[in-house]
């Protein structure tokens, strides 16, 4: 079934997983630890993601990455090297679609508004992967990668409901290591 599909037919859960989980792949990008996100991952797997906890974590996650983000970067003094100044600005597109995805969350989930959120979410963490891949025609590995995630998250929810939110956890975090890898390199190579 296609990504377009399997967001389609998602439930609530369903949804706020993909989104949550697209977000959670990004999160090298807002440079957050990679436990910020934990408490909303825990909301879906109690079933509090139409409550008030999920606001609350939500607000709570915002303020942490904020202050991540605002806090200055060690490697800003030096610069970009010579000829780096296009994957810098990729960064800083992918960075600002990381922080478009962590705004747009819902603070009171209902279907329509996490169906909005988890079809932009999508959207916007292919589109960072697409930044930061190294293929200049098409799409490269690192999307590819991404697209797999994506359906293998929403077909683990769709398929065994919330029993399926601790392997989503797990396909969402090797993500993450994957982006943090890939960022971190760039990062070398421009210094």
């Amino acid at each position: 079934m296609s990504l377009v599909d399997l967001i389609a037919q998602a439930d609530e859960r369903g949804l706020a997983a993909s989104g949550l989980a697209c977000l959670d792949r990004c999160v090298p990008l807002l440079g957050g630890d990679d436990e910020v996100l934990r408490p909303l991952w825990s909301s879906l797997a109690d079933g509090d993601a139409d409550g008030d906890a999920w606001g609350e974590r939500l607000a709570k996650a915002r303020a942490e990455l904020d202050s991540a983000d605002a806090d200055p970067d060690s490697d800003s003094d030096s610069g970009p090297a010579p000829g780096a100044a296009t994957a810098v600005s990729d960064e800083n597109r992918a960075a600002a679609l990381a922080r478009r995805m962590l705004a747009t969350a819902p603070d009171d989930p209902c279907a329509s508004a996490l169906r909005a959120w988890a079809d932009a979410c999508s959207a916007a963490a292919l589109q960072i992967h697409r930044l930061l891949d190294v293929a200049t025609d098409g799409d490269g590995p690192l999307v590819a990668a991404e697209l797999r995630r994506q359906v293998a998250v929403l077909e683990l929810l769709a398929g065994r409901g919330a029993g399926g939110l601790r392997p989503a956890l797990e396909v969402s975090t090797e993500g993450r290591r994957v982006l943090r890898a890939v960022v971190s390199r760039r990062a070398r190579g421009r210094s």
